[in-house]
């Protein structure tokens, strides 16, 4: 027995080595579709999403798991057909004879043994559930529950995968501003090196100024490396996102909205449409009617169930057998005790599902509390876009001041640096409040179930 195990062990491995190659190959021809497919372009952020439903594999699972459950349904249906096999058997047997006593042949000794004899038999046998108190009407309502729930927990998925490219897109398009605004920032500082260069050689101001612009343009050229950083890492998550190798060469085709709506949405429809569209909420629904037909299930076992049954075949000493052998009938099965098993399982099953009743009434609370939080930071963004861009006007104008006192020689270095430190500051601010509007807005629209309206063609 110990060498059939380790064959069937080893069997074993070998299959599941290649179904790891089937889906290793699976995905690369996915990935080797989607790089060919963004190679050479930029690419908008509806070819991200596209890229990111094609390839990730959270995608690929979701769909597998609808495959699943509808197969799940079509086990569910097949109690209602009747059950139609075949049999055969070849047996070589001796059995020992055990007569009444005073029973004896006359004029022959008494047997005490039949056979050896062959024992050949062939047939099929038919069997059709009447009636089973409805266990398979709840079990098959059950299994399209589970079906329903598994297609919106794919929703689900497809919804903070998209979710997920919005962020990550816009993050990169943040992040290759904000690198822009550094380069722009340490061209300022080399300008206004320039400048103290020139003045201090005219003896105009003294070496002080030109190392604390040295020292501004030192930390401008760092402040650019670490912009740079951030690109590299941006790109690298939404490469992850889309379902590629993060070291994968990407360039985006940016386009910024830069007008705003005046008004936000309404709170209350939008907690209406939440509670309308959201996947989870549906899931949710779909699972408790799962478990309230289990729970029927379970409660149609204290009933009895009536089979239709019959048989025919042959059997016979030879190989091909003459006498015919048939059967044709009604069963009933009721189940009288079982030591309290089906009793602990119904327990059981209702408290699955009053803990299920309270998981929909806590994801209820949840997702308000998301929308709501989703809202104000709509809000809060909404309202950054519009104080960081009154912001960049001051600090240009303050910058541009500060320059022609300075090389007028009525203002001072630190003057002229501080203007270009705010002026670097309220620029990156503003274009992280003008794309932290865009990522909350769609964090909004996932909340209330509907990001997918955002994509455009």
């Amino acid at each position: 027995m110990i060498p059939f195990r380790k064959k069937s062990t080893g069997r074993r491995a070998l299959v599941r080595f290649g179904i790891l190659l089937s889906v290793l190959g699976w995905f690369t021809a996915l990935q080797a579709a989607a790089l060919e497919d963004a190679a050479d372009r930029a690419l908008s952020l509806s070819d991200c999403i596209k890229i990111a439903l094609e390839t990730s594999p959270v995608s690929r699972a979701a769909e597998k798991a609808v495959l699943a459950a509808r197969e799940a349904v079509g086990e569910s249906r097949a109690p209602y057909y009747p059950e139609l096999g075949f049999q055969a058997r070849y047996a070589h047997w001796q059995q020992r004879a055990f007569l009444p006593s005073g029973l004896s042949l006359p004029g022959r000794p008494t047997p005490t043994l039949i056979g050896p004899t062959d024992d050949w038999m062939a047939g099929i046998k038919l069997r059709f559930t009447l009636f089973d108190s409805g266990e398979r009407r709840a079990l098959y309502q059950a299994a399209l529950a589970r079906k329903g729930a598994v297609e919106e927990e794919k929703s689900r998925v497809r919804q903070d995968l998209i979710l997920g490219v919005f962020q990550g897109y816009y993050g990169m398009a943040a992040a290759a501003e904000i690198l822009a605004v550094a380069e722009k920032n340490l061209a300022r500082a080399g300008d206004h090196l320039r400048l103290a260069g020139e003045r201090k050689e005219a003896g105009a101001v003294s070496k002080a100024d030109v190392l604390r612009v040295e020292v501004e343009k030192a930390n401008a050229e760092l402040a650019r490396v670490r912009a740079e950083s951030l690109v590299r890492r941006a790109k690298g998550n939404l490469n992850t996102i889309m379902g590629l190798p993060a070291e994968r060469a990407l360039e985006l085709d940016i386009i910024r909205e830069e007008t705003i709506p005046e008004d936000l949405p309404d709170l209350s429809a939008a907690l209406g449409q939440a509670l309308k569209n959201r996947p989870e909420i549906k899931a949710a629904e779909f699972r408790l009617e799962s478990l309230k037909g289990g729970l029927s299930a379970v409660k149609s076992t204290f009933g009895p169930k009536i089979r239709a049954e019959g048989s025919y075949g042959r059997r016979d000493t030879e190989f091909f057998p003459d006498d015919s052998e048939w059967l044709a009938g009604v069963s009933l099965e009721w189940p009288l005790f079982t030591g309290y098993y089906r009793r602990h399982r119904l327990a059981r099953a209702e408290a699955e599902f009053s803990k299920e009743e309270a998981e929909v009434r806590q994801l209820l609370l949840k997702v308000r509390q998301e929308v709501w939080t989703a809202h104000s930071q709509l809000h809060e963004t909404r309202t950054a876009v519009q104080t960081t861009g009154t912001a960049v006007l001051q600090a240009e104008e303050s910058m541009r001041l500060a320059r022609e006192r300075y090389e007028a020689g009525a203002g001072t270095v630190t003057d002229l640096l501080d203007a270009q430190t705010a002026l670097a500051r309220s620029q990156a601010s503003r274009v992280e409040a003008l794309w932290d509007y865009q990522v909350s807005r769609a964090v909004f629209k996932r909340s209330i179930g509907e990001i997918e309206k955002e994509i455009r063609p």
